[in-house]
Parts: structure tokens; sequence; C-alpha cells
């Protein structure tokens, strides 16, 4: 570990129960995306309070803080997501969450202390920097479109060099911290589609034409789109996730809605997608004499980091908490929008291990009983202190 790196433990130790006490408050005020009012405030405030550190609106929920060296130098960013989900929280610890039905059930809450403890440890040491620390609280990563696509066209990335980010991760035991070279998340796209038959008397079915028997031969055909339209080894998920008709049970139902989602990485794969699946609705609605509608939405690109960025990371965590500490992990079918940042510089986004069974930290992400172990929060501000001042150098 060098000389300088040390330097910054003792600050990153000062910090860590404010880090816990920021993490809790975001934790007691969710809000949800696109609405993030009382958080950005709280966030400006707080950044504020610090000194040192310019701060703008580029829209009306996020905010940016900008951390200028005494020398010039490289500029790297630093982002976190600040957006709630639409749950009722059902723990029962003294921080539960105060607004009914909304929830922090994804760790955005520990994202924004993180960053806020790394904001202040690199403002108390900005006249060290070579370069600019660019701070992004992100509003709105749960809903499409995303806040990141926003903040990009607001021009947040204009002479950024790299950007790096992180996810608290349950189901990565506490004590490990996650890297993946290359694709790390897909492209999470949405289809729609609406079986249009004839309703009638379920005893006289033959004068209907049965949008129920129809939509589900379409949902047992979408199933060969995977291993039987693309080829076995490449990464894509086609899964039906709402099937809606029908209203008692002796009545055949006119319509059918489906909804579902479509996870890929490769780009032509994911334009293929949606060609494939109205072939086969149109070929089973044709076949019964039914008609259909059919949408197709895409999501945000998939998560693909950089390799020289990974590496960073990967040499940081190595240095900080040795060997035993990284944990090299495949890619998943998860989306984020981070890619957004990624189309305008290279980037990596890592995992920070947050599941704990000794602290109930056991829930998946987005329930309603979600928790992390707050001893990961001081792991992510190390990590994010030690590597900016790492990229600066490079």
């Amino acid at each position: 570990m060098s000389v300088t790196t040390k330097a910054f433990d003792p600050l990153v130790d000062a910090v860590s129960e404010q880090v816990t006490q920021w993490r809790r408050y975001l934790h007691e005020n969710p809000e949800l995306s696109f609405q993030e009012e009382n958080t950005s405030q709280f966030i400006y405030e707080t950044l504020e309070s610090f000194g040192g550190i310019e701060l703008s609106r580029p829209t009306k929920t996020s905010v940016v803080g900008r951390i200028q060296g005494k020398q010039p130098g490289k500029v790297i960013a630093i982002r976190a997501d600040m957006d709630a989900l639409p749950i009722q929280e059902e723990n029962t610890t003294e921080y539960i969450s105060k607004n009914p039905g909304v929830m922090h059930a994804c760790g955005h809450d520990g994202h924004t202390a993180m960053l806020l403890g790394a904001a202040k440890v690199l403002s108390e040491r900005k006249d060290e920097l070579q370069g600019e620390i660019r701070l992004f609280f992100q509003h709105a990563e749960e809903l499409f479109p995303g806040g990141a696509e926003e903040m990009v066209q607001a021009g947040v990335m204009d002479g950024v060099d790299a950007i790096i980010g992180a996810h608290l991760w349950a189901p990565l035991k506490i004590g490990k911290i996650g890297v993946v070279y290359g694709p790390m998340m897909a492209s999470p796209d949405t289809f729609y589609i609406t079986v249009k038959g004839k309703g009638g008397h379920a005893a006289l079915p033959h004068q209907t034409v049965d949008s129920i028997a129809i939509a589900s031969q379409i949902v047992t055909n979408l199933q060969h789109i995977v291993s039987r339209n693309t080829d076995p080894l490449e990464q894509l998920v086609v899964s039906v996730t709402k099937f809606t008709g029908g209203t008692t049970h002796n009545v055949i139902p006119g319509s059918v809605e489906i909804l579902g989602t479509v996870r890929s990485f490769d780009a032509e794969i994911r334009q293929s997608v949606p060609k494939t699946i109205e072939r086969i609705v149109k070929g089973i609605t044709e076949a019964h004499e039914a008609d259909y509608h059919f949408d197709y939405e895409f999501g945000y690109r998939p998560v693909i980091n950089d390799h020289q960025v990974t590496q960073v990371i990967e040499d940081t965590i190595v240095e900080v908490y040795g060997e035993k500490t990284l944990d090299r992990m495949k890619p998943n079918m998860g989306g984020e929008d981070f890619s957004a940042f990624q189309q305008k510089a290279g980037g990596c986004f890592f995992y920070i291990g947050a599941g704990n069974p000794e602290k109930e930290a056991v829930y998946p992400h987005h329930h309603a009983r979600f928790e992390i172990d707050e001893d990961a929060l001081e792991k992510g501000v190390r990590v994010f202190v030690h590597a900016a001042f790492k990229l600066l150098k490079q």
C-alpha cells in the first residue's frame, strides 16, 4: 500500500459513523423515481456543508458536485443513485421508512451515503488532487427511461475521462467486493402482446375465438426463442411475467394481455428478438383466426465494463483489503442505467458484498424485508476514495 493510500484511512474511519447515519436518514425518508426533491435537497445541503465543492442541479432532482484539485489533470466521475421503490416496508428496525408504500429496497440509500462519505474525504484532500473528481447523485435509476440518460443529455459527462459506480449486493456476503470484466449486466427490454379473439359462453367454445387457449400457445412457443432461434451459447433470457384475461368461470374473454421481458448483451441478438416474437405471435393468431397487437420497448443499454478501469478497481481492492476480498464474478441478466454514462467514457460498475445472515441481511433486492449489513458502507467509501486517486494518476 502506498504512503498516499495509507493517509486516507483515518479520514475514512472518521466519517464511517456519519455515513451510517446518513444512510439511515435516507432509508427513513425514501422517495420514488423522478420525485426525489427532499432527497436531492438533503444531498445538496450536506455537500455544501463540506465546503470546497462546486454544486449544480443538472436536472430537477439530481445533484452534481465538482472537486477541483490545485493542478490540472483528468476528470474522474463517481456515481450513486438515490431513488426508492413502491414497496411497503416490513422490517422492524428503528429507521424503518416513514413514507407509507415507499421503501429503499435496493440499497440506493447506502449508495448515496457512501458517495457523501467519499465526497467529504476527497474535499478534505482536494489540494492533493491533480485533476477533478466529479460526483453524480443520480435520480430515477428504477424507472425507464432513467435518470442517467437525462444527466448525460444535460452534459454532466463532458470532459470526463472515466467513471466508476458500485451496487451494494445482498447475494454477495459481507467482506467481499465483486468485479466483472467486459459485459456485466444485460439490456432489459419489455414486450407487450394483446391477443384479440371473440368472447362467448364457456359451454359453447366453438362459437368463440378462445383468446386464453391461443395466448397460452404463444407463451409456450416463446420458450423456443432461447436456444432454438438463437445460439445456445449466447446469453439471452425471454420471460413472460404477466398473463391477464377473463372475469369469471363461465365466460371466455375476448382478449388476453401478455407482458414480459427480454435480457441480452449482444446488439444483433437484441435487434432480432422482437422480430422473432412478433413472427410467433402473428403465426399463432392467424392459425386460429384471431388478431393481435404487439409493442416492444428497448430499455437500458447493457453495462459493459472497461478493462483498464476495471483493472484499477481490482488493484485497489487488493491493495486496500487483500486478495481474499476480491471476487471475480460472472455477468448477470439484471439491468442498470449506469450504462448511459459508459457511452461517453470508459467505466466500471462493481459490487460490494452486503449480505449477512447474522444481521438478517438475507432477503433479495426489491423485497419488503430487504436489508444490508451496514459494515459494507465503509468499504464503498474506501474503494471510491482510493480508486479515484489512482485513476487521476493514470
